[in-house]
């Protein structure tokens, strides 16, 4: 089952900011094409890495001063937080293994600490 929740402005800090977990935030429009190329990505890694990565998108033209607070001025934009903190930032329609190799650097770090 696909677990991506869909964050707005007012839920934001709490789905991404106050997760424990890695969290990829996608920050997508409905009439922006490379989003919807990079949407099936965004799946495929929800489903990939659902044990340790949660995933949220956030249409831009509904919510505004997220989009506006983290600065995205073109889409698609992946961004990855952990408890918070803004860890990296992914711009365009890339491929499925740019992405993964961004996680997993993350998930290592954390793992790590996390023993």
């Amino acid at each position: 089952m696909l677990m991506i929740t869909i964050v707005k402005d007012d839920s934001f800090e709490e789905e991404v900011l106050e997760s424990v977990k890695l969290v990829l935030v996608d920050f997508w429009a409905p009439w922006c094409g490379p989003c919807r190329m990079v949407s099936s990505v965004v799946d495929e890694i929800a489903e990939d890495y659902s044990d340790d990565l949660k995933v949220v998108k956030l249409n831009t033209d509904e919510n505004p001063s997220i989009a506006t607070e983290y600065g995205i001025r073109s889409i698609p934009t992946l961004m990855l937080f952990k408890e918070g903190e803004k860890l990296d930032t992914v711009i365009g329609a890339v491929p499925k293994s740019t992405l993964e190799m961004k996680i997993q650097k993350y998930l290592k770090t954390h793992k790590q600490t996390d023993n």
